[in-house]
């Protein structure tokens, strides 16, 4: 890095500790000092932060957090059932130099801003009901031609259950139901896709290599939807749950309240089964967890007539993931692992559409037809040490293989044999930068390292950077204009606060 460059990032770097310094003091004057933890469930289980999450640090849930989530969220007794959750952060990517418009390919880098927000309705409704909900609001959901930011709001995890449980001399079992909008938000170890990535991530293209946008296994229909799931516990020792999804809509649209109608996830009819299965064991300090889960589900083309059979695909995945947990006053020790294979079959409108519009380098040659359907498997693993419920960090690797498909090749040769993004011959073909992808190719790799702080329990300041070894496929130029992976190498810091 020229010394000029590394001069402006440590003067960028020092106004972001100063004004995180600043902020943190106020949002700690500002909470009060009672010793409870995420507000509305503390309030109502009068329990310390450890008590249900591993050393403090949500959403790692220890055995005691389970068994609140797994009774339907209504253990204790019924309170206020609000709370807030506020995240200010800070980016640096590596290099902004391979753009023609870094300040839309980067927007906010090197700039603190306020990321998002959260009002959370959650509690014990009855002695065998409870909730868990969600409303976001993002700062900068959506940018305007004159290059003005415009916030949104709109519902995000819920996750409504009726639970009940029975206790013998040789029996212990927990049945339920749960009423949501996200396969795996129901997940009792919160290992699985819909809780495994866990930093709010900010909208700003500045943000768009941090961990949080790193592949994590997830599932090919996405959230937004309307799931009713049926689950048991059965001694502590296994889990099973089960499931059927359809699109939010009529009765249900609060499960997808605010979400754009042409960004909604729509559904061929309730035929799309998302199962759970896990057995689980606990020993002292210890515990240890091995599960798979899987969905299959028939998702309309985005923003498609769904009255056409031919907007229809299909997405299947099959996961299998395992967690250990030490937890034992002052350490809390936790290493997940997770993998998930994806198999895409394509609708018959998007196999038939207009075909990949790039050459091969020598300007005559179309690029291979689309595949019809892509397999994708992604592998991740973390590894995390708290001290004392104030310290701590994390090491995650990351890494994503699968088909190679010119569907999803966003960069390549126009018809004189070139890669441009502004198209000076007027061939009608253009690439993308930054986030283009030269060979159709998903590969992606690499690591993320954090370390972060709770000065106190409402508060917690982080600092994370990903690693890129691999990005859309390549090591180096895989986007065309000689952008590598390592240039999209992320320092991230965030100040999230609840009360």
């Amino acid at each position: 890095m020229p010394s000029h460059a590394r001069q402006n990032f440590l003067i960028n770097i020092s106004k972001v500790f100063s004004s995180i310094g600043i902020l943190s003091t106020t949002l700690l004057a500002l909470l009060p000092g009672s010793a409870h933890a995420l507000p509305a469930f503390a309030r109502q289980t009068g329990q310390n932060c450890v008590s249900c999450h591993a050393g403090g640090q949500f959403p790692e849930l220890t055995p005691y957090g389970r068994l609140f989530k797994l009774t339907g969220y209504s253990l204790g007794e019924r309170t206020i059932p609000l709370s807030v959750m506020g995240v200010a952060s800070y980016s640096n990517v590596r290099n902004t130099s391979k753009s023609d418009e870094p300040a839309a390919d980067f927007q906010k880098n090197n700039s603190l801003v306020f990321a998002s927000g959260s009002l959370f309705i959650a509690g014990k409704v009855t002695d065998n009901i409870g909730a868990f909900s969600q409303i976001t609001y993002d700062n900068y959901a959506s940018q305007s031609t004159d290059g003005k930011f415009h916030g949104h709001t709109q519902a995000d995890n819920i996750d409504v259950r009726y639970a009940d449980r029975f206790i013998s001399d040789n029996r212990d079992l927990i049945f339920g139901f749960s009423l949501n909008n996200n396969p795996s938000i129901t997940d009792p170890w919160n290992s699985a896709a819909a809780w495994m990535q866990y930093v709010p991530v900010p909208s700003p293209s500045s943000y768009q290599f941090v961990d949080g946008n790193a592949p994590y296994p997830g599932f090919g229909s996405g959230g937004n939807i309307a799931g009713l799931n049926a689950y048991l516990y059965w001694n502590q020792t296994v889990y099973a749950e089960l499931g059927f999804y359809q699109t939010a809509n009529h009765g249900l649209s609060f499960l997808s309240a605010g979400v754009a109608s042409a960004d909604k996830t729509r559904l061929q009819g309730s035929n799309n089964p998302y199962w759970r299965l896990a057995l689980s064991h606990e020993w002292g300090p210890h515990n240890l967890m091995v599960g798979t889960s899987g969905m299959i589900a028939h998702v309309y083309d985005a923003g498609s007539n769904t009255a056409d059979p031919n907007n229809l695909g299909r997405f299947r995945n099959v996961g299998i993931d395992t967690q250990y947990q030490y937890l034992l006053d002052p350490h809390a020790v936790t290493v997940q692992m997770s993998y998930m294979k994806q198999k895409q079959k394509y609708s018959s409108n998007t196999l038939n559409g207009d075909p990949s519009p790039y050459f091969l380098a020598d300007g005559t040659t179309p690029v291979a037809a689309y595949n019809a359907s892509d397999t994708s498997n992604i592998f991740r693993t973390k590894v995390s040490y708290i001290y004392q419920a104030k310290y701590g960090g994390s090491l995650s690797f990351f890494n994503h293989t699968g088909s190679i498909n010119t569907l999803n090749q966003s960069s390549g040769f126009d018809s004189n044999g070139q890669i441009t993004s502004t198209d000076p011959l007027g061939t009608n073909i253009t690439s993308t930068r930054v986030s283009g992808n030269l060979s159709g190719n998903p590969a992606t790799r690499g690591f993320t390292y954090e370390a972060f702080w709770t000065p106190e329990q409402h508060v917690r300041v982080g600092a994370q950077y990903t690693a890129y070894s691999r990005f859309n496929g390549a090591k180096d130029n895989y986007d065309g204009f000689g952008r590598n992976a390592s240039d999209n190498n992320t320092f991230f810091l965030y100040v999230w606060g609840a009360y």
